[in-house]
């Protein structure tokens, strides 16, 4: 046992209203021409020119890929990697969810280390370079992308969403203004926050987790199920909209440093053989993978159910881990997530690829951080109970 923790975060994180307006003094301490990496629902609603204004006003040259869409791929990082390489841009800046970050991030390693993106899972290429620094602005308060070390790149030949953890892919600065989250729509709102929240419980409940992470872990959950439903159901609440971008900023630094566990292993096979959204699928998840890590976490989600539910404390150990699993079912009943069946996964071809989810869950290694270590077995099981999950709470069951 080496004794110690190590903890990685950008060399500097500007959060709180307005806090965009810094961007330009950000640039400038790195280079002076930008690759700006975005979507055109962030060109459409006026981001991507804001951010074009900002450089604009402080000398800063800048051009623009704007294709990214919700599930970045290697097609997605070779166009955009061609175009930085070609404009010689010596600074990126991401604006928008975890898509364009990640994006983002794995341009900025690519670009001085050469190759394939996914030349860099698990290790198979060293990264030897220092990447083009990035600056991280995200507006949707869920994926935390902007202090992570983390990227997750969909290779569309083999249909495999690559999970690439290594500290070059940690972004310089990581600028959190709450105001740019306003526009975010309920679904997507709903989306992003149970993904802010997988991060932190599965960072709460990793083999990996330590001192620094669990408290993160802890204040993002509570500020989560306090305000997510708040952010879900007025999306101009910008009080609820600056906690949950702090909560999302707090599970991302948390995930990132003790990693996450079985529900975003099983997670992206669905996101890369059907589409789902991030968020949707992890929630898909949740609370039917807390019922199978329960016995060998009864502690950890007992320490949750306290959090959330103060006046219970008294309650035994495993009552309280109860309490936070229903906890978790209530609210995604609330934001309206569906089952894979419900929303519109074909069972046959479900039942055809199963076998091959299990097995891309387990290659990512997520799983194996997981309190209760499943088989491959025990994750094809899994899948099939997911597919019709139920999200109600049974009368047999501890109410908080």
């Amino acid at each position: 046992m080496k004794g110690y923790s190590e903890f990685l975060m950008p060399n500097s994180v500007l959060y709180g209203q307005n806090s965009l307006t810094q961007l330009g003094k950000q640039v400038v301490a790195y280079g002076k021409k930008v690759l700006l990496i975005s979507d055109r629902m962030m060109e459409k609603i006026g981001h991507v020119k804001k951010c074009e204004k900002i450089l604009e006003d402080s000398d800063v040259s800048c051009i623009s890929y704007l294709d990214v869409n919700t599930e970045p791929t290697d097609l997605h990082i070779n166009e955009a990697l061609n175009l930085c390489l070609r404009e010689q841009c010596d600074v990126i800046v991401a604006i928008g969810g975890g898509s364009c970050i990640d994006a983002a991030k794995s341009v900025a390693v690519v670009a001085t280390n050469g190759g394939y993106i996914g030349d860099y899972m698990g290790g198979k290429s060293p990264i030897k370079e220092q990447p083009i620094p990035l600056i991280a602005i995200p507006t949707t308060a869920g994926t935390g992308s902007e202090v992570t070390n983390v990227t997750v790149i969909t290779n569309t030949t083999e249909d495999i969403k690559m999970m690439i953890k290594h500290p070059a892919f940690l972004p310089k600065v990581a600028i959190v203004d709450p105001i740019l989250t306003i526009s975010t729509p309920p679904s997507v709102t709903a989306a992003t926050g149970i993904d802010a929240l997988c991060h932190a419980i599965e960072a709460y409940i990793s083999r990996l987790s330590q001192p620094l992470t669990e408290n993160l872990a802890l204040s993002a959950i509570e500020a989560i199920l306090s305000h997510l439903r708040l952010a879900y159901g007025d999306g101009e609440d910008l009080g609820a909209r600056e906690k949950m971008a702090i909560a999302s900023m707090q599970a991302g630094l948390a995930f990132s440093n003790a990693s996450v566990t079985l529900v975003h292993g099983m997670s992206r096979p669905i996101g890369a053989l059907f589409h789902v959204p991030h968020g949707i699928s992890n929630a898909m998840l949740l609370p039917a993978v807390l019922e199978f890590t329960k016995e060998s976490a009864i502690d950890a989600l007992a320490t949750i159910g306290r959090v959330i539910s103060p006046e219970l404390k008294a309650l035994k150990n495993e009552e309280l881990a109860d309490v936070t699993i229903n906890e978790i079912k209530r609210l995604c009943c609330d934001l309206n997530i569906p089952n894979m069946n419900t929303w519109g996964i074909d069972e046959n071809k479900f039942q055809q690829v199963v076998h091959k989810m299990a097995t891309d869950a387990i290659a990512s290694g997520s799983p194996a951080n997981n309190p209760k270590v499943p088989s491959h077995q025990e994750i094809v099981d899994l899948y099939y109970y997911c597919y019709n999950y139920d999200f109600s709470i049974s009368k047999n069951t501890i109410k908080s």
